[in-house]
C-alpha cells in the first residue's frame, strides 16, 4: 500500500462505520451512536486534509469520500426521522436535495461533459448545520439539552437545504445553457 491510499482507507472506515451507527441508532443507544458519528465526522476532516495537504487525491477518493459522507448522513436522518427525533418533512427535504444534485450531476455529465462540482458556500454551511442537527438530536437523548436547540437547527437546515438546492440548480443550469449555446454557435459557424 502506498501513502496516497491513506485517505481512501479512512473513507472506507467511514463507510464501514455506517452499519454500527445504524445498529446503535436503531437500538436507541444514542451515546454509542453519537460517539461513532463523531469518529466518522473526524475521519472526514482527516481524509480531506491528508488528500489536499499531501496531494494524495485519487479518482477512487473522489467517489469514496462523498459516498461515506452521504451514507452516514442518510442513515442518521432516516433513523432519527423514524424515531421522531427529526420531522419527516425535513428528512424528505434533505434527501430530495441530494437526489436533485446527484441527478443533475449525472445529467450534466451525460449531456454536457465532465462536471467538476465545487461546493458552494451555502452548501458547506448546509452540511455543517445538517451534521450539527444530527449531533444535537442524539445529544438531546443522552444529556440535558433544551429541545429549542434542535428546533432552531431544524429550521436552519430546512432554509439552507432549500437555498443550497436552488443555488446548485441555478448555477449548473446556467453552465449547461451556456455550454449548449456555445456548441450551437459553433455548429452554425
Amino acid at each position: 500500500m502506498n501513502k496516497q491510499q491513506i485517505p481512501n482507507l479512512i473513507s472506507l472506515l467511514r463507510i464501514f462505520l455506517v452499519a454500527p451507527i445504524a445498529y446503535y441508532l436503531w437500538n436507541q443507544n444514542y451515546l454509542v451512536a453519537l460517539s461513532l458519528f463523531l469518529v466518522g465526522g473526524l475521519s472526514d476532516g482527516l481524509d480531506g486534509f491528508l488528500a489536499r495537504r499531501y496531494h494524495w487525491e485519487t479518482e477512487l477518493g473522489v467517489i469514496l469520500d462523498p459516498m461515506g459522507d452521504k451514507l452516514m448522513m442518510l442513515v442518521a436522518y432516516l433513523l432519527l426521522g423514524w424515531q421522531q427525533l427529526l420531522p419527516w418533512w425535513l428528512v424528505g427535504l434533505v434527501i430530495a436535495r441530494d437526489l436533485v444534485i446527484v441527478s443533475g450531476t449525472l445529467l450534466y455529465r451525460y449531456f454536457i461533459g465532465k462536471a467538476k462540482l465545487k461546493p458552494l458556500f451555502i452548501s458547506k454551511l448546509n452540511t455543517v448545520l445538517q451534521i450539527l442537527l444530527v449531533l444535537f438530536a442524539m445529544l438531546s437523548q443522552v444529556a440535558l439539552l433544551s429541545a429549542i436547540f434542535v428546533q432552531i437547527l431544524v429550521w436552519l437546515v430546512a432554509v439552507t437545504t432549500l437555498l443550497s438546492g436552488y443555488s446548485y440548480v441555478r448555477e449548473w443550469g446556467a453552465r449547461a445553457l451556456h455550454t449548449l449555446s456555445r456548441r450551437g454557435d459553433e455548429k452554425n459557424d
